[in-house]
């Protein structure tokens, strides 16, 4: 169900090491560019991409993600674009695994059957879905599932004990603890506290513990990746993204480059975190 996300998190464990998780909004800003995107992260040392399908109500998602949301769907991505975007990538990267990351809407619109089924042919491995909650397993997380799709579930500094048996219970893959309260990119986390969570996840769940919102340097991925299994980097890519563009938001010759290299930077960071713990 889950080969390659645990043949990753194999192989950074084998190196004594975090992984590295890129978030990226597909369709940012255009369709072609994205894809030029994603094929350049598993170069510049992403371990694991995490692909976001643009949806016009974003709630849980800061500034950044939200602009880019808005940039690809007026560049005219849509959830099909998105699932060929997947299909595009496998054809030259058959093992770095690749998560939907999103809302719940769109794929109702889509069709859950019809979506998941697209999904799992076309080369994802699994789903964050941030709307909808345990006590909707059967809406979408059972049936991923079923297909052999990790449904990934966010624990937040406010989950408890008693509640994180219900978040952990379908969750597979690897866990997604979001380090602070709000919305992403908002904050820096207590990398101090940040230790703790991850420590007491450790002792509810045998998964992989992956932690992000507010990460933006090589030194906070470095900070992270000494007690974390993963780094999740997502609205600093973004913003890099948002920085490389022209006066109407389209790409130019710096834009995937400036991505490459903020990436290639950040896996750097994570390398020498768990060296300095």
């Amino acid at each position: 169900m889950t080969a390659r996300l645990d043949a990753r998190f194999a192989q950074a464990s084998a190196q004594g090491r975090a992984a590295l998780v890129t978030f990226v909004t597909a369709g940012d800003p255009d369709h072609e560019t994205s894809l030029e995107i994603l094929r350049a992260l598993p170069k510049a040392g992403a371990d694991i991409i995490e692909l976001g399908m643009p949806f016009t109500d974003p709630m849980a998602d800061g500034p950044a993600i939200q602009a880019a949301g808005l940039r690809a769907l007026a560049a005219g991505e849509t959830l099909v674009k998105t699932l060929d975007l997947v299909r595009a990538f496998r054809e030259q990267d058959q093992t770095t695994p690749i998560i939907l990351m999103g809302y719940y809407n769109p794929i109702y619109v889509h069709g859950v059957e019809r979506f998941l089924d697209e999904a799992r042919d076309f080369g994802v491995d699994g789903l964050i879905v941030v709307d909808l909650p345990p006590e909707e397993d059967e809406e979408l997380c059972l049936p991923a599932l079923s297909v052999g799709l990790a449904f990934i579930r966010l624990a937040t500094p406010t989950t408890d004990d008693k509640r994180l048996p219900a978040v952990l219970k379908n969750t597979a893959g690897f866990v997604y603890y979001v380090s602070v309260a709000g919305i992403t990119g908002s904050a820096t986390p207590d990398f101090n506290v940040v230790g703790a969570a991850v420590t007491r996840l450790k002792r509810h769940t045998k998964l992989p513990v992956a932690v992000g919102f507010g990460v933006k340097t090589p030194e906070h991925a470095a900070a992270i990746a000494a007690a974390a299994d993963a780094v999740v980097v997502g609205s600093a890519i973004v913003d890099t993204v948002a920085k490389s563009l022209d006066g109407e938001n389209r790409a130019t010759a710096s834009t995937v480059p400036a991505v490459a290299d903020l990436v290639s930077r950040l896996a750097a960071g994570v390398r020498r975190g768990r060296a300095a713990a």
